[in-house]
């Protein structure tokens, strides 16, 4: 009956990770705001598409990191990926090979790495940091190697431009309804990975390993399984973003990706993802990797340099990680007084 008498807000407020990603996203309008009273060049609708645009690698980048420390673990292997996506769709088009067929390959071999993944943390409990450090130096080492330790030349160059030009508008240049594709692409996955963690029993399990693991196992949850997923969206999102890049440049790109992993921690982190596990909402990514993207173009708009950007992002994320810790032992505290 209680329930029945909350109102919307309460009952809103009351889904977990809801009021971190509300709170990040009061902090976006009012960082936009700002801007746009500084720069009103900021408000304008070329600019508002571009960010869109640019927000959607980091939104991506943030979703897969977010399921890998739902679970209390971490992907630094995610950038990697990116960048083995990236050489691995371009060097085969290159060569002639079908733009359907080169991205098929790419997300074939990112699959595997997120399985590795998986099974090292999951199965043969390897510190995550430690399995996913090895992944990242062979992903990126791959990366290097399939065109033989150089960048490609342009993809239009082996399947033709008509189908450059296709490959690139999909995924970069071309838009929908007066929005960027890359946009649209980027919201699609967000809707199925966010139904995924919010409605189904995958879910449920993802956040039980991250709360409590031993509890989770008593509870018949399968970990081995459950990790492997988790580690397989990162890798299927970490692919995407490799594409896009791909597509940015018309070209692979040894060092693309390069720091992304680091991306996604900040993209989930600053819209209430926990690193410690158990705790955050894709909705909170959402807003994460718009807050990233806000002060990114922002900051650009309004002449700051690259070191005065980072530095900003870096202490957003440090404050994000210190509030979660201290809510948490706020949280214990109480617990104990009792």
């Amino acid at each position: 009956m209680n329930s029945k008498k909350q109102s919307p807000l309460k009952r809103l407020l009351g889904i977990r990770g809801m009021g971190a990603a509300l709170t990040a996203f009061v902090g976006l309008i009012i960082i936009y705001a700002a801007f746009g009273l500084i720069n009103s060049a900021v408000f304008s609708g070329q600019n508002i598409s571009n960010l869109l645009r640019s927000m959607s690698k980091y939104l991506l980048i943030g979703i897969a990191q977010s399921y890998v420390l739902i679970t209390g673990n971490i992907d630094l292997s995610i950038g990697s990926m990116v960048g083995m996506s990236a050489m691995i769709a371009a060097t085969l088009m290159t060569r002639g090979v079908s733009p359907v067929i080169a991205i098929v390959v790419a997300l074939a071999s990112c699959i595997v790495v997120g399985v590795i993944n998986g099974y090292l943390v999951g199965k043969f409990k390897l510190p995550p940091f430690i399995a996913t450090l090895g992944t990242m130096f062979v992903t990126r080492g791959i990366a290097y190697m399939v065109n033989s330790n150089r960048n490609t030349d342009a993809i239009a160059t082996g399947i033709g431009k008509e189908a450059g030009d296709s490959f690139q508008n999909f995924f970069y240049y071309g838009t929908t309804l007066g929005i960027y594709n890359t946009f649209w692409i980027a919201m699609i996955m967000f809707v199925i990975f966010f139904f995924l963690l919010s409605k189904t029993r995958t879910g449920r399990h993802i956040y039980a390993i991250g709360s409590n693991i031993d509890a989770a196992k008593l509870s018949g949850v399968n970990v081995v399984a459950t990790t492997t997923k988790a580690y397989l969206v990162s890798a299927v999102c970490s692919c995407m973003v490799g594409l896009i890049l791909c597509a940015q440049a018309s070209m692979g790109n040894m060092e693309a990706g390069n720091m992304y992993e680091m991306y996604g921690v900040a993209a989930g982190v600053i819209g209430g993802v926990s690193p410690l596990g158990g705790t955050g909402i894709l909705l909170g990514t959402l807003a994460g990797a718009a807050v990233w993207q806000t002060l990114e173009n922002g900051l650009n708009m309004i002449g700051a340099q690259v070191g005065i950007q980072r530095v900003v992002i870096g202490i957003i994320v440090v404050a994000a990680v210190l509030l979660d810790v201290v809510i948490r032992n706020g949280e214990f505290g109480k617990k104990k007084a009792k």
